[in-house]
């Protein structure tokens, strides 16, 4: 982190020694690391790690009701915030101090789609006596008097008669661990400013003749690129793959926008670009200079780093909302339904003859499935090696059994990324799902069974061990209303996702980033009336899945994998795309 608010974090958690707190419970999560590290590096700090923030919250309300002290407790953004709300206001109205203390993105990131943001902003209403946005001074000495300062009055807040819940909003900046090096962003300039409309001023009305100049763009543009994310309109898929056809744009497909599966496949739909586009010389040699996008930000963190290393090009995106770009690349934002957008752009004018788009650079679409098609035969064939259970190999497995019209929910963490990274596209109709809104990792299970409900198509959720764990009281809904679907429990004894981070290299790893649980999920399986298997091989997985799939009721099948081991297959298989994509 930078040097300022990792001196800014140091003071605030020696502040609070010096004013009596010895007690912290802290959550693990990517964003509250300057928090949770400098907590767990100081001897003074008794640090109580706990996997689930309401347990987590709850705990700090039995210490501090027992010491009469203010004990602090620590999550990271997104709905993992959410979840200190019961217990804030349990010590609101039970006069018991707490100091909440949750690490949020910085306001520049809010409000316009960044993964795993919400407004967190004073949060927790008026259940806290006091609630801070807290904004790190760039001057170092008005910052750790600042950091002195609200230490100071938070506690003193909390503990003043009638005691109760404070809460602190820490909006940190990347990079959040002190060994990391930082860059500066430089300006980058827009493409022509002649394209649609100007960045402030995005079109909210429109006749048909509103998109001439989109169309001409169109019409210039050698190497368009269109990327699709999520999104729900049935129509989209056959108006988005037919609006590509005519201009020549490869699609990159991410499988929260219904387009990488269904009849509308064709290879100008591209699926494998999480992992090819993470080679330098491959994202070069693919550069576009026409983006147009559609729907919800990718899950694909190489495809968005890709947006934003091609700033200098036009990049339209159709959103109704008009928010949702955490990257901040678009040059232009249309405020139309994508399917719409489509439309207009093929229809043209009334009573005027169809528009000519023309094809971009006769290569262009070449150069992208020809690098799709390698890197995807790539991750297939170091896939097919893995004689055991993997947890990539969920996904490439779940591609051979799951029939037409199926649904796959994806949890998030680990389960989605992999979706996107290992499931390729094909003619056949699957829809997926996932709760992409805030990224939490909570709350997945309830609403699988919810998709369960209103539906009867055979539906299969792939979730992480400490996903499953969050929400295991949603399973009392399966057999009280005699609910279907088959849940994939991927069981690596932790927090897989962190393995592939920074933070993996910290001595405090385990205790404070993976937090291994240790639970013997079949114990939740007999409690609920869950049909239960441990799976030992992939054949055996497929077998179960297509077995489930044709029966009644909720089948767990658990898949017991490695933390390491997985990281190190990640490794090894976007090492064979690249090189196979080069």
């Amino acid at each position: 982190m930078s040097d300022i608010q990792s001196s800014f974090v140091s003071e605030f958690v020696d502040s609070l020694v010096q004013l009596g707190i010895e007690d912290v419970c802290v959550c693990p999560g990517s964003r509250s690391t300057p928090l949770a590290l400098t907590f767990r590096r100081d001897p003074r700090i008794k640090v109580w790690m706990h996997v689930d923030e309401r347990s987590a919250a709850y705990f700090a309300l039995g210490i501090a009701k027992r010491s009469k002290l203010p004990v602090a407790i620590v999550s990271t953004s997104g709905t993992a915030a959410v979840n200190f709300a019961p217990a804030a206001v349990e010590a609101f109205f039970a006069r018991v101090p707490l100091l909440i203390l949750t690490a949020d993105r910085p306001a520049y990131a809010r409000d316009i789609g960044t993964n795993q943001t919400i407004n967190q902003v004073s949060l927790y209403g008026s259940h806290v006596k006091w609630s801070v946005d807290v904004q790190i001074p760039d001057d170092p000495n008005v910052s750790l008097a600042y950091a002195k300062s609200i230490a100071g009055r938070s506690v003193r807040g909390a503990l003043e008669e009638p005691a109760g819940p404070v809460h602190l909003n820490f909006p940190f900046r990347e990079p959040l661990l002190p060994e990391q090096g930082g860059k500066r962003l430089h300006h980058v300039e827009r493409g022509g400013q002649d394209n649609v409309c100007s960045a402030n001023q995005p079109l909210s009305r429109y006749s048909p003749e509103d998109f001439a100049p989109l169309r001409r763009a169109l019409h210039d543009a050698e190497r368009p690129l269109i990327v699709c994310g999520e999104q729900d309109d049935p129509s989209f898929p056959d108006a988005v793959t037919t609006l590509a056809r005519e201009i020549g744009a490869p699609v990159l497909a991410d499988p929260l926008s219904q387009v990488r599966c269904g009849p509308q496949h064709s290879p100008i739909v591209i699926d494998a670009y999480d992992a090819f586009l993470r080679d330098e010389e491959i994202a070069r040699r693919l550069s576009p200079d026409f983006v147009l996008r559609f729907g919800a930000p990718p899950v694909s963190k190489a495809l968005l780093q890709f947006l934003e290393r091609n700033r200098s090009c036009n990049q339209v995106l159709a959103d109704p909302g008009g928010s949702r770009d955490p990257a901040l690349s678009a040059s232009d934002i249309v405020r139309l339904n994508p399917a719409s957008l489509c439309h207009a752009i093929l229809d043209g004018v009334p009573d005027q003859p169809a528009p000519t788009l023309g094809p971009g650079a006769p290569d262009w679409v070449a150069s992208w499935t020809d690098t799709n098609t390698r890197a995807r035969s790539a991750l297939a064939a170091r896939i097919a090696q893995e004689r055991g259970l993997s947890e990539p190999g969920v996904f490439a497995d779940l591609n051979e059994v799951l029939p037409a019209g199926g649904t796959l929910f994806a949890g998030n963490s680990m389960p989605i990324r992999d979706l996107d990274a290992m499931f390729p596209g094909g003619t056949r109709d699957i829809r997926f799902i996932a709760n992409r809104g805030a990224s939490g990792i909570d709350g997945i299970v309830s609403t699988t069974l919810g998709v369960s409900a209103a539906s009867e198509e055979p539906l299969v959720l792939v979730i992480g061990d400490l996903s499953f764990y969050h929400d295991m009281n949603g399973l009392l809904a399966a057999r009280r209303y005699g609910l279907s679907a088959t849940i994939v429990l991927v069981n690596n004894d932790g927090g897989g996702i962190f393995s592939m981070l920074p933070q993996s290299t910290d001595p405090h790893f385990e205790e404070v980033f993976a937090t291994p649980t240790g639970l013997d999920f079949k114990h939740a399986a007999d409690m609920y009336g869950l049909e239960y298997y441990c799976i030992t091989s992939r054949q055996e997985f497929r077998d179960l899945v297509s077995r489930s799939l044709d029966s009644e009721g909720v089948t767990l099948l658990e898949i017991r994998t490695d933390r390491g081991s997985n990281a190190k297959l990640h490794r090894e298989l976007i090492e064979a795309a690249t090189l196979a994509g080069a």
